[in-house]
């Protein structure tokens, strides 16, 4: 009987540890599972940020890859204006060689006047003739003073009309919004160096801008004359207000 009841004792505290050592081990692998749930959704979350930044990756590779096409042709255009302008420079010196045949024409009227002596030969004028006729040629005008005052004033007129650079200190264009390295020196070649320049543009003036630098109504767009004026009044606090954005990375 004292057998069967220390059987019946270790039986149950059998269960009952049995009991307690599942509870634990349920316990534990429940918590495996929630981790396991976790580090699944972060899995997901790590890969959807993958896919987004490759797509935003793909569109800054194609729009480095369009500025890069718009800057060679942007470099393309100044070149050839420059080599146009080298082409019509030879004008003004073919103009000048105008004094140099105008010097040869009164050089050959000059013997004319000899035809008094000549003729006082031929006739046997008396002595007196003679001084007649030396102021005969000292009061008449040398015709080669007019063609050489003319002449550098039609070559003047002649020479190709560009643009004028304002006079002093040229300003720092990049603080205008829209205004990079790339702008300010197409803007340079075109004579532009002030914000006086760009505040006095005109409608055609825009236009020839937005044709040289390849743009679209951009100039309008970013208030480049807005921003011009107040920088060449001297407004830093209105511009400032207007414009907080100037002067940093989003400048351009």
């Amino acid at each position: 009987m004292g057998t069967f009841f220390y059987m019946l004792l270790a039986f149950l505290v059998g269960v009952l540890v049995g009991w307690f050592l599942w509870g634990r081990l349920r316990g534990e692998l429940d918590s495996l599972r929630g981790d396991l749930d976790r580090t699944r959704s972060e899995r997901d979350r790590l890969r959807a940020d993958n896919d987004r930044l490759t797509g935003e990756l793909d569109a800054c590779g194609k729009t480095r890859t369009d500025l890069e096409r718009r800057l060679r042709e942007a470099q393309a255009t100044p070149a050839a204006g420059t080599g146009a302008a080298k082409a019509a420079s030879p004008a003004p010196a073919a103009l000048m060689s105008t004094p140099a045949a105008a010097k040869s024409v009164p050089a050959a009227a000059k013997p004319a006047p000899k035809k008094p002596a000549a003729a006082k030969a031929a006739l046997g004028a008396t002595k007196s003739s003679a001084p007649k006729s030396s102021a005969s040629k000292a009061s008449a005008p040398k015709p080669s003073a007019a063609p050489k005052a003319a002449a550098p004033a039609k070559a003047t007129a002649a020479q190709p009309a560009a643009a004028k650079p304002a006079a002093g200190k040229p300003d720092n264009l990049r603080r205008l919004i829209g205004i990079g390295p790339v702008n300010e020196k197409l803007l340079k070649a075109q004579g532009v160096t002030s914000f006086a320049q760009i505040a006095a543009w005109t409608a055609a003036d825009i236009k020839r801008i937005e044709d040289v630098m390849n743009f679209d109504g951009r100039i309008a767009r970013e208030r480049w004359i807005e921003q011009a004026k107040l920088l060449a009044a001297g407004d830093e606090t209105e511009f400032a207000k207007q414009f907080p954005t100037a002067g940093t990375a989003s400048n351009t």
